[in-house]
């Protein structure tokens, strides 16, 4: 039974009498149907997104950082070190958006 049933069935008792057994509404109720989560992502779904996301960022890895902006340091036993680097966030989340795209269903009014 879903809700619009039992708010129907309600009114239609509500005609009769001015009360309801609280019997009956608590059997109504457990005779509802519950609702489950539309629209979740099946995990070979994540997969599969998750699969194309790991190639499409790492085929384009040359463009996630911005590599004229890192900077080094020379360490102990003359060890070059990467101190800093920024993230082409804006790159990155067009890789995800463009990817995420190719899954997206338009929904029906």
């Amino acid at each position: 039974m879903k809700v619009e049933e039992l708010k129907a069935k309600l009114r239609g008792a509500q005609e009769y009498t001015s009360t309801v057994s609280i019997d009956w509404v608590l059997s109504a109720l457990d005779g509802l149907e519950t609702t489950t989560r539309s629209g979740g992502l099946t995990p070979k779904l994540v997969d599969s997104i998750t699969e194309r996301l790991s190639r499409e960022l790492d085929g384009n890895s040359n463009d996630l950082v911005d590599l004229d902006s890192a900077t080094f340091e020379i360490n102990y036993n003359n060890q070059v070190e990467l101190t800093s680097v920024d993230v082409n966030v804006s790159d990155i989340m067009n890789y995800i958006t463009e990817t995420l795209d190719e899954y997206t269903i338009e929904e029906e009014d």
